[in-house]
């Protein structure tokens, strides 16, 4: 198995199709009222798929597509990202960078007390406890990507049946 693949907490997509962007847009955009599995909304040309809230949970993904035209040959290009909530993804990511920064800090306290000769072992200790913390983060992504792996599914096979219900198909 692909290392790039293993690592991945948010997998992403693209692919080309013969439809003038607009068109497809405006496919989604009338998804939006015509069913309520799943909520739509559109900015320009970015579609939000989502779980509606009564469905959801704390690793709920959403599906995030831009559809761009594509001026050097006829058609469109959509890019896929599924992706936890923003609320979510942010407070993780914040995590992320304190932890790295309390590594940092930690690793330059204990820098100092061994310049100065004096013990570090308290600065040490907690600079590998911030590894063991970043760690415990990463696998709870992974578990959290795993526990929205059915709902990434529904995303996307509600994306492909949308688009094959006019009789679009991805080309390679």
């Amino acid at each position: 198995m692909s290392t790039t693949n293993t690592i991945v907490l948010r997998p992403r997509f693209k692919f080309h199709v013969k439809q003038d962007n607009d068109m497809l847009l405006k496919l989604f955009e009338d998804k939006k009222t015509s069913q309520t599995d799943f909520i739509i909304s559109r900015i320009d040309d970015h579609v939000f798929i989502r779980i509606p809230k009564h469905k959801q949970h704390f690793w709920s993904p959403q599906l995030h597509l831009e559809i761009n035209k594509e001026y050097d040959k006829e058609g469109s290009i959509i890019y896929g990202l599924f992706g936890p909530n923003p609320t979510v993804w942010t407070m993780f990511m914040f995590l992320h960078f304190l932890v790295a920064g309390l590594f940092i800090a930690f690793g330059i306290w204990a820098y100092v007390n061994w310049s100065l000769g004096d013990t570090y072992a308290f600065q040490i200790f907690f600079a590998l406890f911030t590894v063991v913390i970043w760690f415990a983060l990463y696998f709870g992504g992974r578990l959290g990507k795993k526990t929205g792996m059915n709902e990434m599914h529904q995303l996307h096979h509600f994306m492909r049946d949308t688009l094959r219900s006019e009789g679009i198909h991805a080309e390679g």
